[in-house]
């Protein structure tokens, strides 16, 4: 027993290093001014900033609810499939998380650009320039494909491992084919949307890579915010460090939420 809580040692000292030691910073420089004094200050001046709170969220949940219309009728198209076919297309979606983030970003701004490949296509018809790039649509576009496999991945998972019979027995008893997914596999599968759901939106919601190339600034969320505070003009990490705290305070709320709300859907189909 000691030789195991030793083994642990060296992970506990990692965690506290680069894990505790970093979240106490962010804390103590949200609550301090510039030159080391207790302040609530940094908190008031984000009150500006209410406009940018809003987009993010806002964003983040169209982004998270089109990657769920998305995800899962292609996870339970998939999860029909025998297993070899189910092998191939898996890898068809887990392929471009091999590339680099910033790479496959960049890729989208090459084809939204007014001068870019889909435009360049469009002219052959006398269509455009669309303007594609730093818009709304970009930004969400540039979401949903970046995450949507965090999506489809666990509801995937899930109605894989979900018990056949339980649909055979509904059958059995005269339910129809929408019946049986509504009162059955929708049920069952929640655990894998709740997971999915919280996947995407917590990257979706702190993001500043995708708002940065393919919104050109215009824009701006929570992570091109923080970004500025601490690399950019606008320096200013106290600010920034309290800013992080709230949008830290804000996932741990939204996946606390989901979280309940996903034992509560558990009990339910228990009882």
């Amino acid at each position: 027993m000691r030789g195991s809580k030793r083994a642990a040692y060296p992970y506990v000292v990692w965690m506290a290093i680069f894990i505790i030691v970093p979240l106490l910073l962010v804390l103590i420089f949200a609550f301090t001014s510039q030159d080391g004094s207790f302040t609530l200050q940094n908190f008031a001046d984000m009150v500006s900033d209410f406009d940018i709170f809003y987009r993010s969220l806002a964003l983040a949940l169209v982004s998270t609810a089109i990657c769920l219309l998305i995800g899962y009728p292609l996870s339970y198209f998939l999860a029909q499939l025998n297993s070899k076919v189910q092998a191939t297309m898996l890898m068809l979606i887990i392929l471009p998380m091999w590339m680099n983030f910033l790479l496959r970003t960049y890729a989208w701004k090459t084809l939204l650009e007014d001068t870019g490949l889909i435009n360049h296509f469009l002219s052959l018809f006398g269509v455009g320039p669309l303007g594609m790039i730093n818009t709304r649509g970009a930004v969400i576009l540039g979401m949903v494909y970046n995450y949507i496999p965090f999506m489809i991945l666990p509801i995937y998972t899930v109605l894989t491992k979900m018990s056949k019979v339980l649909i055979e027995a509904a059958q059995d008893l005269g339910a129809t084919p929408a019946v049986v997914f509504l009162k059955v596999i929708l049920p069952l599968s929640f655990p894998g949307i709740v997971s999915g759901v919280t996947m995407v939106f917590v990257p979706a919601v702190s993001t500043f890579v995708i708002s940065k190339l393919l919104g050109g600034g215009t824009y701006i969320m929570l992570g091109d915010l923080i970004d500025m505070q601490f690399l950019g003009n606008s320096y200013n990490p106290n600010l920034g460090a309290a800013i992080s705290l709230v949008m830290m305070v804000m996932i741990i709320i939204s996946m606390s939420i989901m979280s309940r709300y996903d034992d509560e859907e558990g009990g339910s189909m228990i009882l």
